[in-house]
């Protein structure tokens, strides 16, 4: 091998060598750690301390492979240099010595860069959680405030609603007292009302039993009669027929409830073409003291047939004159509206009479007031 072929060879095998930086960049880049196929390199990846210290002691160790490649591949290029070269450099014992000073400084600088660098991680690992725990209040404090504006912006726009629904004059305090002592008041009158409604209640439930004894005793009436009819017959030698007794107590329930529906308290024909029927009229619930009237009712009728003639009407013996509503019902022989229209009318005029005698009492009452107050 000539003397013109070896820097030849040496820049062939300097190319080779795999010691440039920018390609030891593109390899770090590129390089597979173990444990970490599915890694990949972000902003996302370093929020994880576990996986940091593991990436950083991957590229520790690459570093020293890297570094340790290096001082190799430089030792034999200056290895090579020196023994080629015609010019050869001095080594001496006051070199080496020098070398080893500089060594020496250099990994003392190193030393304390290393110290501060464990003292900068032993903060890191002390003030770390400190930090996490800042920010999860930070956090928490940021989503109170958010949540907090939204909630005072849903407020305003409801109060915006209500100023807007709701424009001047509004409610007040003493406006909301007034009503609420006028609702008191309602209150107080509707429960004196219940309680009346109560006793009305409780007077009709007697009036139920007593009307329920009086019915049993009918009923035990309408058993003999219905015994003596089966004497009768059998003396007679009729057959009986089993549908009577069914048939007669419908038509006595029917009949007894259509009399409760109507009050209708009597029924009968004085000959026979006038028929008489006596209600009961209730007194007003505005005056509960005052006893029920009798309504009298008389319809009279063409001889021999079923077309309406007159009628009269009497209330607690004193005759009313109801001449339209009796004259349109006569030529139209309405005999139901007839009955309705009356009990209708007599039962208006007893409310409307009521509530007229209730304010004269009241009107006597105030100007009595006034005469006596000086």
């Amino acid at each position: 091998m000539s003397t013109t072929d070896v820097p030849k060879q040496l820049q062939a095998t300097l190319e080779s060598a795999n010691f440039h930086i920018l390609n030891s960049r593109t390899q770090l880049k590129s390089h597979q750690f173990d444990g970490l196929d599915h890694w990949s390199p972000g902003e996302d990846a370093l929020s994880d301390p576990a996986v940091v210290a593991s990436d950083v002691a991957a590229q520790i160790s690459f570093l020293r492979k890297l570094k340790f490649q290096y001082l190799e591949q430089n030792a034999k290029d200056k290895y090579v240099k020196t023994i080629v070269s015609d010019d050869a450099p001095l080594i001496t014992a006051s070199s080496n010595e020098e070398l080893r000073l500089r060594n020496e400084e250099k990994k003392r600088v190193l030393k304390e860069a290393k110290e501060r660098l464990a003292e900068r991680q032993e903060d890191v690992r002390t003030l770390a959680p400190l930090v996490e725990d800042d920010y999860h209040k930070a956090h928490s404090l940021t989503t109170l405030a958010t949540t907090l504006s939204a909630q005072i912006l849903d407020a305003r726009l409801a109060l915006t609603r209500l100023r807007q629904a709701h424009p001047h004059p509004r409610l007040t305090i003493a406006s909301a007292t007034a009503t609420l002592d006028g609702q008191v008041e309602q209150m107080q009158k509707m429960e004196d009302k219940l309680q009346g409604l109560n006793s009305q209640i409780g007077a009709a439930k007697q009036q139920l039993k007593t009307e329920m004894a009086d019915l049993e005793r009918l009923r035990g009436v309408e058993r003999e009669r219905v015994g003596e009819l089966g004497l009768v017959e059998k003396e007679a030698g009729e057959v009986e027929d089993p549908r009577i007794g069914g048939l007669y107590d419908w038509f006595l329930a029917s009949l007894t409830i259509h009399r409760s529906l109507l009050s209708l308290k009597s029924s009968h024909a004085e000959s026979e073409n006038e028929l008489r029927l006596t209600y009961s009229i209730d007194p007003p619930a505005s005056s509960p003291s005052s006893s029920s009237k009798d309504l009298v009712l008389t319809l009279l009728f063409i001889p021999n047939t079923r077309q309406l003639a007159s009628a009269d009407v009497s209330l607690g013996g004193v005759v009313l004159d109801l001449g339209d509503v009796i004259d349109a019902h006569v030529q139209a022989n309405d005999i139901s509206g007839l009955v309705w229209a009356i009990l209708a009318r007599v039962r208006t005029e007893s409310r409307s009479r009521s509530v007229d005698g209730t304010r004269f009492s009241r009107y006597n009452d105030v100007h009595c007031e006034e005469e006596d107050s000086p």
